[in-house]
């Protein structure tokens, strides 16, 4: 049984190494060096080169190095009929709790706008409010869209610091006490509701361009927005607008329809944007590599482990 490493975007090198120290029952290939493509069985991936994975017949399984696998669904060869498996890892979801609960943090607190007022050399104790009435964290409401794996324990993780937290996913969810919705009836509840909106939701065909004009004009005059998702979520004119408008008062961004972010592009200039270079949660190799050698060994087994991607539903 032989396995193929693939990845032109994390490092292969750090990867195959973190395998090769687990004593492997498979032979392990890295990209390019595939002397026999019929003998690959399992390929494990991060934004492949196209047309690889269509050229590897016995392939059983496709392992994705990332939570999402639009890397691997845009390459019209991939083949469909291959059982394509998302990562979830310990690791991956941590990372993403840490990130957004720093976020959302900063937000309630107003730390951006003290950094702007440092830079202006002004002296202002009344970014949050009238000093001596500003919110505490149970006044805030955070509503986080998307409540798959990470979106249900950051959720998890930002009531147990004391937010008011409701939750929308496509399906009606129920878990840990979080006021969780669904429908476009609850898509807008909780935009209407939320200080702090936080976007974890797959791409699909129905959730790009749904932060658009008319999502924005739901929320809260003021609110704010954190977009961990996919950048194809956020239709960026509009997202300008309604900050230019005021009608949301920061966005803080890790993902976008182009990446690299182009340096022209105005998300790098706009004061009330912070921008990240798509680094909120990544999949860390040793972390990773455990999750990935439990999988393959539950395939082989029979077996169907989590992760499995519907091309149904998109994720």
């Amino acid at each position: 049984m032989t396995l193929l490493l693939a990845s032109l975007a994390d490092s292969a090198d750090v990867w195959a190494a973190e395998l090769r120290s687990r004593d492997l029952p498979q032979t392990l290939h890295v990209w390019p060096d595939v002397p026999d493509p019929s003998t690959i069985e399992y390929a494990i991936v991060a934004k492949p080169p196209a047309g690889l994975l269509a050229e590897l017949p016995n392939l059983k399984a496709i392992l994705s190095l990332w939570a999402g696998v639009d890397h691997i669904t845009h390459d019209a060869t991939w083949p469909r009929h291959v059982p394509l498996y998302r990562m979830i890892e310990p690791g991956l979801t941590k990372g993403m709790i840490e990130f957004v609960l720093s976020q959302v943090l900063n937000l309630h607190l107003m730390n951006y706008d003290f950094l702007e007022r440092q830079q202006a050399r002004e002296w202002d104790n009344q970014v949050r409010g009238v000093y001596g009435t500003e919110p505490l964290i149970e006044d805030r409401t955070v509503g986080v869209l998307g409540l798959g794996e990470m979106g249900r324990n950051v959720a998890l993780a930002l009531a147990s610091n004391g937010f008011n937290v409701m939750g929308w996913s496509r399906s009606q969810r129920a878990f840990g006490g979080i006021d969780c919705r669904s429908g476009q009836e609850g898509f807008n509840a909780v935009l209407a509701e939320s200080d702090i909106v936080v976007n974890l939701l797959p791409l699909t065909p129905e959730t790009e361009d749904i932060l658009n004009a008319g999502a924005f004009a739901q929320m809260k005059p003021g609110s704010m927005l954190v977009n961990a998702g996919r950048g194809q979520h956020v239709v960026d004119q509009d997202l300008i607008a309604a900050l230019d408008a005021g009608q949301l008062s920061r966005a803080v961004l890790d993902v976008y329809r182009q990446e690299p972010l182009p340096s022209d592009d105005p998300f790098w200039a706009h004061p009330k944007v912070t921008v990240y270079p798509h680094i909120a949660s990544i999949t860390r190799a040793r972390t990773g590599v455990t999750s990935l050698v439990e999988r393959i060994a539950i395939l082989e087994e029979g077996g169907v482990p989590e992760g499995l991607y519907d091309p149904d539903r998109g994720y």
